[in-house]
């Protein structure tokens, strides 16, 4: 399975233009007509990366996990990092649409960077294009406009903070159409990688890292009353990944958010995420972002 760290190198894989900002790129498109997948097919791959799109197949099929996307009735298309994505030789969209894909460390510091987790639509547990009526989709198009013209036209020290203000106001839009599509469904999960974090969310909310370390394996394991051999190998088998990685994945998200808030030592994030001794912690965020706490922080700083 192949991953894409950076959204230049994802944007390469699939054939589309360079973005005009490191970690954040806007295409948008209001003519008619139909739009071939710009690759063909694709095995199973993963970014680190979100996605917005208003789009419609109109041919084809698209795997999301373990499931195919319906796009029966849909529009609007979530998709967030590590997410499983395949697609086959004969997907055609419809060219009306948009697609705003931002790289995970993009909202790192901001509110949005929490906020965009609690959002149901990111989950593997909808499968299911959120539709949206004549009148919604143009009050979201009216929001991408406003994106699409900040991001090519104002790349100054306030573009970003923008930015993430349209992109909330986006993410508003797309939970209340959301509420009203799936007010009367139950939507229930039986994605593992989606209840192993939701269960880390769960220790890291209640202070477990801090008092008691970082959790085993056996006990995320114990907690979703599965065996820890049946959870690590059906997250490799589902992502290409272990659960200690997924677990060090998780680390390291929480980690990002934490080093950009001011006032707070390398020291006290490495405690607070577990770590007994912060050393460890510096070694296990070097190996997988290949910068130092130190430099993560002095690169993506707010201004």
């Amino acid at each position: 399975m192949e991953h894409f760290k950076t959204l230049s190198a994802y944007l390469k894989y699939l054939e589309l233009p360079p973005p005009e900002h490191p970690m954040l790129s806007v295409f948008a498109e209001w003519g008619d007509g139909f739009l071939p997948c710009p690759k063909e097919s694709s095995p199973p791959i993963t970014n680190d990366c979100y996605s917005i799109s208003l789009k419609k197949v109109v041919k084809g099929e698209v795997n999301y996990g373990r499931t195919k996307y319906d796009f029966t009735n849909g529009a609007l298309i979530f998709l967030a990092p590590r997410q499983v994505l395949q697609w086959d030789n004969s997907v055609v969209f419809e060219q009306k649409g948009f697609s705003i894909n931002f790289h995970e460390d993009f909202l790192k510091g901001t509110e949005l960077a929490q906020q965009i987790k609690k959002y149901g639509f990111f989950s593997y547990s909808v499968n299911e294009a959120l539709h949206l009526s004549p009148k919604e989709e143009q009050q979201m198009e009216t929001i991408v406009a406003s994106i699409e013209l900040e991001y090519q036209n104002n790349q100054d020290e306030f573009s970003k903070e923008i930015i993430i203000s349209q992109l909330n106001t986006l993410l508003k839009y797309a939970n209340r159409f959301y509420e009203r599509q799936f007010l009367n469904r139950k939507e229930y999960s039986n994605d593992l990688l989606e209840q192993f974090n939701r269960q880390l969310s769960e220790f890291f909310d209640a202070d477990e890292f801090l008092n008691s370390g970082i959790p085993s394996i056996k006990k995320v394991a114990d907690s979703l009353s599965v065996s820890q051999r049946y959870l690590s190998d059906t997250l490799k088998k589902e992502t290409g990944k272990t659960a200690t990685e997924h677990l060090q994945l998780y680390l390291i998200d929480e980690a990002k958010n934490k080093l950009l808030k001011p006032n707070k030592t390398i020291a006290e994030v490495a405690y607070e995420l577990g770590f007994e001794y912060p050393p460890y912690f510096s070694r296990l965020f070097k190996k997988k972002e290949g910068i130092s706490p130190t430099e993560y922080r002095e690169k993506y700083k707010l201004n």
